[in-house]
């Protein structure tokens, strides 16, 4: 008999964007348990300080580094100060994403390019920052947060499905271009899960059982869930996985 699979990322120090809430700070709290040092990314401090210190409660490693994820400038610091504090990482989650929902019309430019950087273009500055260090050592882990509507879509989402599907072709080249290193690239598309993003909906028992009446597995998804598939990919066992996209979305793509 073989013994149970455990996930066990001590030694390692993984980056996450979008990390003061919901999917981003699930991770980063996984990533903690399974024994890495998380350094966690966003611009709102004060959120950055409390998941800091529930991991840090529990006997975790964590530390923030504040900073827009969109800028150039503000990467390159980040960079250097949490190569500073831990060294060069071997994890980076690249979470950070906004979305606004309106008819293509009403869309002013700078909405559309906000939607579009915020989940692109960091991946790519944020990629570009910390991939070097990965290189020669024979291991590192890229994960960035597509999403269902990578694949499917709805009225009111042509910003975020250009942004999530324009991420995924992203994933797949850098998978490509960095399988030769031992680093792995791939992309994790939520469907819908319990987190103050939907909100609205779940504190609305009528549109909630609608909602979930719609879902194969009739259930909101759990973010310990995500967190544990993130862990997956970045542990030993998932070294022959790379340029791909995991759907975690309790069905709905399949429908």
């Amino acid at each position: 008999m073989g013994s149970t699979m455990k996930i066990d990322l001590t030694g390692k120090t993984a980056v996450v964007t979008g990390a003061s809430r919901g999917l981003g700070e699930a991770m980063s709290k996984s990533f903690a348990e399974a024994g890495a040092q998380v350094a966690l990314v966003a611009r709102n401090v004060a959120k950055l300080e409390g998941v800091r210190d529930a991991i840090v409660a529990a006997g975790g490693v964590a530390e923030l580094f504040a900073g827009d994820v969109t800028s150039e400038s503000d990467v390159a610091a980040i960079a250097e100060a949490v190569t500073k504090k831990f060294g060069a990482p071997q994890i980076v989650v690249n979470n950070a994403g906004s979305n606004i929902r309106k008819s293509l019309v009403e869309f002013t430019l700078e909405e559309f390019k906000s939607v579009m950087d915020s989940s692109l273009i960091s991946t790519f500055l944020v990629s570009r920052a910390f991939v070097p260090g990965m290189k020669g050592t024979g291991y590192g882990r890229v994960i960035n947060m597509t999403s269902i509507m990578a694949h499917i879509s709805l009225p009111g989402r042509t910003a975020y499905s250009s942004a999530k599907a324009s991420l995924l072709g992203f994933t797949r080249s850098l998978a490509l271009e960095l399988a030769g290193e031992g680093i792995t690239v791939n992309g994790i598309s939520p469907g819908p899960f319990g987190t103050e993003m939907n909100a609205a909906v779940m504190n609305n028992p009528e549109v909630n059982a609608q909602f979930l009446a719609s879902l194969p597995v009739g259930r909101w998804g759990k973010v310990e869930e995500i967190g544990a598939l993130a862990c997956y990919l970045c542990s030993d066992y998932a070294g022959f996985i790379t340029g791909t996209d995991i759907l975690i979305d309790g069905g709905w793509t399949a429908k």
